[in-house]
């Protein structure tokens, strides 16, 4: 079990955040190899593309089993949703001293925490030989090229459902305050007397000065990123599973296709979750002009309505569109 104490002030500061090289580095850990049965097709496919490409350190990093992923990789978001590019250039100009620090951890691990250390891998060693400044960038190297074979061409639906996920977690912290948003996250998760509890095989027990919250669609359960520096001061870093989103087209009703046509009775049917007009092009077999066309449509008749999050357009039902569509 994993223990965050908080008081009010860091309450205060505690903060969501969403973290596209959170959701790299999350398939290094055992879920990369085993996702979650509802987990999104190209999670299960990354680990693939990463035993094929060149990438030696990420390879040797990753883990099959328990273990210990270097934080460095994916350091905490500076902001509400930091780029690809930005997030890169902070592992860049990741300290060397920290890099260092964080391997050592690897190796020695931390035996009052339940963390076991490991041997390092040989390309480990080596690039550790040159410095935690050459090992900083060597990775960020690797990162991009990950990144870009693949998380690239699925990042803007990703980023979509978990900025949606952020702003129903908002409501949820208007209405049932800081403790109610909390217990709301996971059954692993748990909120009471000033003291954030998480499910974990380690144990830690620390006061902090602010939690990062950090939604994920790769975790398979809630993980918690404690600063692995003796006397480091990096608040930590809370993730949790994405689950309830919609995935696949609901089929409409009789009634409704009949009366507002198959596509757009299709399209107003799904959106029982925010969405962008390329993830319901992408679920429905659609070109983007076309969605936004019958989008554009149910915009004006009242039935949808649209927020932006981030870079991304979100399109939902209204409640005159949820009782046509038959849903509460």
């Amino acid at each position: 079990m994993i223990e965050l104490r908080v008081d009010a002030a860091g309450l205060a500061r505690s903060r969501f955040a969403v973290s596209p090289l959170h959701e790299v580095a999350a398939t290094l850990l055992p879920w990369g190899v085993r996702p979650a049965r509802d987990a999104d097709p190209w999670v299960a496919r990354a680990r693939r593309v990463l035993r094929r490409a060149r990438l030696p350190l990420l390879s040797e990093l990753a883990l099959d089993g328990g273990g210990y992923v270097p934080d460095f990789l994916s350091p905490h978001p500076s902001g509400p949703s930091p780029s690809i590019e930005e997030e890169l250039e902070r592992v860049r100009r990741t300290p060397p001293d920290r890099v260092l620090s964080e391997l050592e951890t690897l190796r020695d691990g931390r035996p009052g925490s339940g963390l076991a250390g490991s041997q390092l891998p040989p390309q480990v060693r080596r690039v550790m030989a040159r410095g935690g400044a050459y090992v900083a960038r060597q990775v960020a190297e690797e990162l991009r090229r990950y990144w870009d074979l693949a998380f690239a061409p699925h990042w803007e639906m990703a980023r979509a459902v978990l900025e949606a996920e952020v702003d129903r977690r908002a409501g949820v912290l208007a209405r049932h305050g800081a403790a109610g948003l909390f217990n709301s996250l996971h059954p692993g998760i748990a909120w009471s007397d000033g003291t954030l509890r998480v499910d974990s095989r380690f144990t830690v027990r620390l006061a902090v000065p602010l939690v990062v919250v950090v939604p994920s669609l790769v975790a398979a359960q809630p993980a918690v990123a404690v600063d692995p520096v003796r006397g480091g001061r990096r608040p930590p870093m809370v993730a949790y599973p994405v689950r309830d989103r919609a995935t696949a087209p609901v089929p409409p009703s009789a009634e409704l296709a009949r009366l507002l046509g198959p596509t757009r009775a299709g399209l107003l049917t799904a959106l029982a979750h925010p969405s962008s007009t390329t993830q319901l092009a992408e679920r429905h077999y659609l070109s983007p002009a076309t969605v936004s066309y019958h989008l554009g449509v149910l915009h004006r008749t009242g039935l949808v309505a649209r927020t932006r999050s981030g870079r991304t357009v979100l399109y939902r039902r209204t409640p005159e569109g949820s009782r046509l569509a038959g849903t509460r």
